[in-house]
Formats: structure tokens, sequence, C-alpha cells
């Protein structure tokens, strides 16, 4: 018999310890995502964010520790962690010889859904795919095939998501179609977890922000508290230049 879930928080690290050989990839890690939320985990190539992600998502034993998603353990109850999660990783897994409803359709059946076509196009325009829905995905662009990537792995309204550095890739378009869809994911209720080396990316998305370095989690907390660690620095005079993103969205528009 399934266990009934635990209301908060709805991912849960402690102590988390991990090693490849002799490299110690995480030496105690620590932090609470609550539900509803974008939490971003920030850290440099090899700090060790997908190693969470794996083992948050019951793809890798931790060493030491204990983790838990949507008030499951992730070591004793992986089968009730695995039917709360869906995940992403760092490249689109979607059939490119197949349309986009096509690719919609089928992750449906396998998942044995009924009423795959309205599941498919009630996905399709929420991400915003309608008019390229029977387009193959090989003629995508990578935001429209990472939209459609993370479309996928919303069939059975799972209530957390791991996006593993969903934007590597990615044109400054691409990747503001995906921002949007994380916002989405997350005002609909869905818990995110988004692991990114971008600092634009985690400033932009997340309620709250943790920095993974040498194996712990240096710091942990929203943007507001994360920018008082610093003392402001003092100007007399400040112009306000455009961004880089004002200068590309007025040349080219919001077009993907």
């Amino acid at each position: 018999m399934t266990a009934t879930p635990t209301q908060a928080p709805a991912i849960h690290v402690q102590g988390l310890e991990k090693s490849y050989g002799k490299v110690e990839v995480l030496q105690g890690v620590d932090f609470d995502v609550a539900r509803g939320s974008i939490f971003a985990l920030l850290g440099s190539n090899g700090a060790g964010k997908t190693t969470v992600v794996k083992i948050l998502s019951t793809l890798l034993k931790a060493d030491a520790g204990t983790a838990g998603v949507n008030g499951f353990d992730v070591a004793t109850q992986a089968a009730d962690v695995r039917q709360s999660i869906s995940l992403t990783g760092q490249f689109a897994a979607v059939d490119e010889i197949l349309t986009g409803r096509e690719n919609l359709v089928l992750v449906v059946r396998l998942r044995h859904l009924s009423d795959a076509g309205t599941i498919a196009d009630d996905l399709l325009e929420r991400f915003g795919l309608t008019e390229a829905a029977m387009r193959k995905v090989s003629k995508y662009s990578g935001g429209m095939r990472r939209r459609l990537d993370i479309a996928m792995s919303l069939i059975g309204n799972p209530p957390v998501i791991f996006l593993d550095e969903p934007t590597t890739g990615l044109d400054p378009q691409g990747r503001l179609d995906v921002w949007q869809a994380v916002r989405d994911l997350a005002a609909s209720g869905t818990t995110v977890l988004l692991t990114t080396q971008y600092l634009d990316e985690a400033e932009q998305l997340a309620n709250r922000i943790a920095i993974l370095h040498g194996g712990r989690i240096i710091v942990d907390g929203t943007l507001g508290e994360l920018k008082q660690l610093l003392p402001p620095a003092k100007i007399e005079y400040v112009e306000k230049q455009p961004t880089l993103e004002d200068v590309f969205l007025a040349i080219v528009g919001s077009e993907s």
C-alpha cells in the first residue's frame, strides 16, 4: 500500500555524501525546497549538481545522508518518489522523426493514460507550440525542442520536476522561452529544482538559491538575502544602459 506523503517540504536533503572512487563530490549537502517554489542549485561544472539530481531521482545511491521527495524517502520508497517526479536532463529527449504532437501522444500512451489527444493538445497550447504541432521536431528551434521536452515531462502531472541545466546550448531567445515555461510551472503549483551554472538564470527565476561548492552548500537564501552578504558599492551617478537582452529583443522581437 502506498504511503500518504506529508505536506512539507517538497524536497528535504540532509547530510548527503557521494564519492566516485577517491573523489568526494558531495560532502554533507543540506537544503529544503518549499512546495510550489523554484529552487536554484547553482554551481560550476563538476560541482556535483547533477549528482544531487540523480540521487533525488533514485538514479544513484548516496553514500551517506538522507533525502526525501514529496514526503517519500529516496532510498526506501524509490517507487513512490519516481511517481512523484519528472526529470529533464541537459539535452532535450525528443524524437526528431515525429511531430511535436506525436511525441506527446506517445508519452501519454506509454504512461497508460486515456484521452491522449486532449492531453497532447492542452500541453501544446500551454507551451505555445500549437502552430508547430504537426511539424517534425527536426524542424524545431532549440527553444521549441526544450519547451516540448518540458511539456512531455509534465504528462501525468508530477508535483516535483527536476530541470538539470535546461538552457545548455540554447540561443538567447530559446533561453527566454524556457525561463517563461519554468515560471509557468511554478505558477501552476509545480515544485521546480533547477540546476544551473548561469548566474542570471538563477537570479531571474529562483525563489531561493543555493550555491554548491567544494561538495557542500556554502550559502542558501533568497536573492535579497544573498545580496546582503556583500556591501553595496558607493557611486555618485549611474546612467542606465540597455542590457544585451534589451538590445536583442528590440532587434529581433519576441517571436520564437
